[in-house]
């Protein structure tokens, strides 16, 4: 009977020790799964878990927020410069609205092969160049134009182009803020031969309004821009003219033409744009 009772411990011994081991196989498996899902943690672009995306996603916001946006390329073109034009205005007396038209017609707003290659904003050629050059196609294959280490320094050649040639002389007689004088003047004086020259000009500055930068040179506000600028009588001196005949031609005297002018002889030229009847008397 003993013997039976061994057995028996022994068979039920086996019989538990077999539960017990199936029981920690199958609590092992479920930690290994859950283990294994934590671990398997999505992952962004990067290959990194997302725990590190938030603060990604704000650095971005951030720099989105610190770049300004433009509804074009003329628009970023005037910020980029402006403040140059202002300051040749200031040293020079050339509009900064005639600078910027310029530049954005000549240089296709900054993005013209010319102006990405040589920094040329305004297309002045070598004519005896000394600094560097590079070659382009223009009227001619492979012509030579300026080129400048800096932007900067292609507005400030632009403004001893128009004030060192004597056919330019007549534009610094204008009202400084006269953009409309100005851009029919460059036309009349041969700087382009495109007849529509002028029109392109003025409509860059209303466009864009860049007859404010002029204002504040000059510390006038807008409503005294538009005093000039809407004032059409004006006359732009042709071959053959003198004081005389454009006074009489406009039922004024030589003096009074003068007045009108700010002129301090009789020396005209051809393409000058001169007032033929008085600017309102609170300009």
């Amino acid at each position: 009977m003993n013997f039976r009772v061994l057995v028996f411990f022994i068979i039920s011994t086996f019989l538990l020790a077999s539960c017990g081991s199936k029981k920690r196989v199958v609590t092992t498996k479920k930690e290994q799964k859950e283990r294994q899902v934590y671990q398997e943690q999505p992952k962004n672009s990067k290959n990194e878990p997302y725990e590190d995306t938030p603060a990604e996603i704000q650095d971005d916001v951030t720099k989105t927020i610190k770049e300004k946006t433009y509804k074009d390329k003329s628009s970023k073109y005037v910020a980029d410069f402006a403040e140059i034009a202002m300051e040749e205005m200031r040293i020079y007396g050339i509009p900064a609205s005639i600078t910027l038209a310029q530049g954005i017609l000549e240089s296709g707003a900054g993005e013209g092969e010319l102006t990405r290659k040589a920094n040329n904003h305004f297309g002045i050629k070598c004519h005896g160049w000394k600094g560097g050059k590079v070659y382009h196609d223009d009227d001619k294959a492979q012509e030579c134009f300026r080129k400048y280490y800096d932007a900067k320094y292609s507005f400030r050649d632009h403004s001893l182009f128009l004030t060192e040639r004597k056919r330019y002389m007549g534009l610094f007689k204008l009202s400084k803020d006269d953009y409309k004088g100005w851009a029919k003047g460059l036309k009349e004086a041969g700087y382009a031969t495109d007849p529509r020259y002028p029109n392109k000009l003025i409509s860059l500055v209303e466009r864009y309004k860049l007859y404010e930068y002029d204002a504040q040179v000059l510390g006038k506000t807008g409503k005294d821009v538009k005093r000039v600028t809407e004032n059409n009588n004006r006359y732009t001196v042709e071959k053959g003219d003198t004081l005389y005949r454009i006074a009489k031609k406009h039922n004024i005297t030589v003096e009074q033409l003068k007045d009108f002018n700010g002129l301090t002889s009789n020396d005209i030229s051809i393409g000058q744009v001169l007032y033929v009847k008085p600017l309102p008397k609170d300009f």
